[in-house]
């Protein structure tokens, strides 16, 4: 680095001028006219675009995030990437790096207060650094009713959001299956996306219990509460109990085919 340049990034740091705003007699050390530059362009690397040099006078390659960067070797301002003299010592050269009050989505920057969509079915809004979106389509869930027994969301051609419609009757896959013609082994999907809630805590904590759920999976999508058995551990005997074998008539086998436990107390006469 050339002492013009060394002097002119200490200046930069000491007083904080904006990257392109510069007074007139650092620009005449600085830049020199008229300009002399290489005949062919300089050849990039990926992602490195080419732009004018901090004078306005050469075509260079824009620094990319986290190189070295001065007045001249600029930053790749298209990419939000500005040259920061926090981490600089006196007479060396910047880092390039994200505007503090810019946001980084899907490897774009947006300034703040920035309106911008990342998808159709998104709004998004940048700041203080951060993003906040919110959905263009509805997310609501449709119950069957009378004169909608299967409401199904699909898509529509030419549109971002899935829509609603109301299916007559049963899919010819459910026909199949209820006149039998489903091969074995054949699982059997049902007509509309899942929307299903967690299974809740075993109603038992020892021995054999329940567990629920709303779910519309079942044949005709229709919201339903859902149980299933759990065990979350055997129950121990009390004390004093003893288990009651019963013996298989049939077989004559002695093995107990149902435990029950009856209490024995003891009473004093």
């Amino acid at each position: 680095m050339t002492a013009a340049p060394r002097a002119l990034s200490a200046l930069l740091k000491n007083h904080q001028w904006p990257l392109m705003v510069l007074p007139p007699q650092v620009c005449a050390q600085l830049c020199q006219r008229p300009c002399y530059c290489p005949w062919a362009p300089p050849r990039c690397p990926r992602g490195s675009p080419l732009v004018l040099d901090g004078c306005g006078c050469c075509k260079i390659c824009a620094r990319r995030l986290g190189e070295p960067c001065d007045l001249l070797a600029v930053c790749d301002q298209s990419q939000g990437l500005v040259c920061d003299y926090s981490a600089a010592r006196a007479g060396t050269a910047g880092t390039c790096n994200y505007n503090e009050e810019g946001c980084e989505v899907n490897g774009r920057v947006y300034q703040d207060g920035e309106a911008f969509q990342p998808s159709c079915k998104l709004q998004c809004h940048c700041l203080d650094g951060g993003v906040t979106c919110v959905p263009l389509c509805q997310e609501d869930v449709r119950l069957p009713t009378p004169d909608c027994p299967y409401p199904r969301r699909v898509d529509v051609p030419g549109k971002c959001c899935q829509e609603w419609i109301c299916e007559p009757r049963e899919r010819p896959l459910l026909q199949d299956a209820a006149a039998g013609n489903v091969q074995p082994g054949l699982a059997l999907p049902f007509p509309c996306e899942e929307w299903s809630t967690a299974w809740s805590a075993c109603s038992a904590t020892c021995g054999m219990g329940f567990s629920t759920r709303v779910s519309n999976q079942n044949r005709y999508c229709r919201l339903e509460t859902q149980r299933r058995l759990c065990v979350v551990r055997p129950c121990q005997a009390p004390p004093g109990a003893s288990p009651v074998v019963t013996r298989n008539s049939d077989t004559g086998d002695s093995a107990p085919q149902h435990q029950t436990y009856h209490l024995i107390s003891k009473h004093k006469p």
